[in-house]
């Protein structure tokens, strides 16, 4: 009987683990979700490979074959653009307004989402509605009161006018992250925290923001990303091509130079190259800490 026991308790085992190992082979046997997946990621790739390419060929090959690749390869066009002042004044204003942007939209947003998370006061579910209500009015919609504002308020065509409203919207999403990462603080760790005498604002720059850095990183990274590839709001703003962001200055660079292609492309390509090392560094991170907020 013993032996009839081991075997009916085993064969479950077996058929178990078994089980378990079909289903985790599943995806990895299915051809389908590669060839779909290398679809996607070409259909993807392809403009931005068409972009490069293209700035390291001449007109003339372009007007010959414009899906061809470059015969000889030319380089003066990267050349150009590196060696003259405008993409690198506009990088630099794109640097200042995403900077600004990402430190002003973190340090406000942890201040209010740690208000919502840890306190209970009258209006608390409303006000978390009212920045969640946020996320559901885009930026085009409110372009022409927030154009009156800032002309009101005197930052036409300046950094200035840029940032503050890039903040203003950045923050829904920024709260919206944070609250799950300060509620889930143990109420122990603030209460011993309070019994050996750390203050309030001690608690808050001690415990909460390295607990809530996951949190803090992403928001900040998502924040830079939205701000550095905002487009709308500077064409409104800013006048002076010496203001311009990155972005706008693409757009003003293809107008000027629309007969040189080549240039175009070249000035287009090495404008993504700091969002798309920017994104792929710290892709983990964003990844990382959208899993926590949903956890939380």
């Amino acid at each position: 009987m013993t032996a009839t026991s081991v075997l009916v308790t085993q064969r479950p085992g077996r058929s178990g683990r078994s089980g378990r190992a079909a289903k985790a082979r599943l995806p990895w046997a299915n051809p389908a979700v590669y060839f779909v997946a290398l679809i996607a990621v070409g259909l993807m790739l392809a403009p931005i490979a068409y972009i490069i390419t293209g700035g390291f060929r001449t007109n003339a090959q372009i007007t010959t074959d414009p899906a061809g690749l470059p015969q000889p390869w030319v380089a003066s066009n990267y050349l150009d653009v590196l060696t003259g002042d405008v993409f690198w004044r506009l990088v630099g204003n794109s640097t200042i307004v995403a900077l600004a942007t990402t430190v002003g939209t973190v340090t406000l947003g942890l201040m209010a989402a740690y208000v919502l998370a840890r306190y209970r006061f009258a209006g608390r579910g409303v006000l978390y509605a009212f920045f969640a209500a946020g996320l559901m009015f885009p930026l085009t919609v409110a372009i022409t009161p927030l154009y009156i504002v800032v002309r009101s308020l005197g930052l036409m065509n300046s950094l200035g006018g840029v940032i503050l409203p890039q903040i203003a919207f950045a923050l829904p999403t920024t709260i919206i992250i944070l609250v799950p990462f300060l509620r889930a603080i143990p109420d122990e760790i603030q209460e011993a925290s309070f019994i050996d005498g750390c203050s309030r604002l001690g608690f808050f720059w001690r415990m909460v923001l390295p607990l809530s850095l996951p949190g803090v990183i992403t928001t900040g990274i998502l924040a830079f990303i939205g701000s550095w590839n905002g487009y709308l709001l500077p064409l409104f703003i800013l006048n002076d091509q010496a203001a311009f962001t990155l972005p706008l200055g693409v757009q003003s660079f293809a107008s000027q130079y629309s007969v040189d292609t080549a240039k175009v492309l070249a000035f287009t390509s090495l404008s993504m190259i700091p969002a798309l090392i920017f994104f792929s560094l710290f892709e983990r991170r964003i990844v990382g800490g959208l899993t926590g907020a949903v956890k939380g």
